[in-house]
């Protein structure tokens, strides 16, 4: 048994993932699955789960006052999850999270199945200015996971398989539609997988880049999101930028340990 003394709950549009934090702000459980289309299904059995290990964990709606633990919601779905306490942006979580996790503010990028976001953070933790693509794949996991079904590579060896190689073939369109179409033709014409990959890869990283640009590159930069347990891409992102990439160890927790974060201040 644990001592959970909040939750945080992050909905994403690939993986939902649940952390419970101790009085000082520390994980202490978590849960990570494949994204469910069916929230509150998802969510109920997250807190149960969490009721298991945590029998403190009953009500988390209660917010504090006894009847069980705060839970904040945050992620593209997180305005289904009815049992929050609370609904938190991606942006303030994440950067609750990731100065909990490596205790500076500077650059952190990240990037999810269904959105991408830059968000530059002060020495004190604070959000100084942010920039989001929602509105296109390209630039998100979804634009490499397409293309890498239509080229027969396993997800989770997309990255070794990109790195096995310096041959790079530029792939020019930004959006996903046309990048497939662009691979197609590619494939048709003789090309290697690895080389094509490669230009997925570095035509993802340079729409990110763009968006840091925009917001202005404060070192050290970081990395937060699924996304990132490809190799592939803190590798790139290094060579684009010319900054050292810094990944925390729990990259796929960052929104939610945020979010835990946030719901402990309602402990009295």
């Amino acid at each position: 048994m644990v001592e959970v003394c909040a939750l945080g709950i992050d909905v994403g549009s690939t993986t939902a993932k649940i952390v419970g934090v101790d009085a000082d702000g520390r994980i202490v459980w978590h849960n990570l699955e494949q994204a469910d289309p069916q929230v509150g299904v998802q969510v109920e059995r997250f807190l149960e789960l969490a009721h298991e290990v945590a029998p403190k964990v009953t009500d988390p709606a209660g917010g504090g006052d006894g009847n069980g633990v705060p839970l904040i919601a945050t992620g593209y779905g997180r305005k289904l999850v009815h049992q929050a306490s609370r609904t938190v942006t991606e942006i303030t979580c994440h950067a609750r999270g990731i100065y909990r996790e490596l205790g500076h503010g500077g650059t952190l990028v990240d990037i999810g199945g269904q959105d991408s976001k830059v968000i530059g953070i002060s020495s004190k933790g604070e959000v100084i200015d942010f920039s989001m693509n929602d509105k296109c794949a390209a630039g998100t996991g979804r634009f490499l996971e397409n293309t890498a079904s239509r080229l027969g590579v396993e997800l989770n060896q997309l990255g070794d398989v990109t790195l096995s190689t310096e041959e790079e073939v530029s792939i020019s369109s930004t959006c996903t539609v046309f990048a497939e179409s662009e691979v197609i033709s590619l494939i048709a014409h003789g090309v290697s997988t690895e080389p094509i990959l490669r230009g997925l890869h570095r035509s993802l990283v340079k729409r990110v880049v763009a968006m840091i640009r925009s917001v202005g590159l404060r070192p050290p930069l970081m990395l937060s999101g699924g996304v990132v347990l490809n190799p592939a891409i803190p590798r790139l992102l290094q060579e684009e930028t010319g900054e050292e990439v810094i990944i925390p160890h729990h990259p796929q927790l960052i929104g939610a340990l945020g979010a835990a974060l946030i719901g402990l201040e309602l402990v009295e």
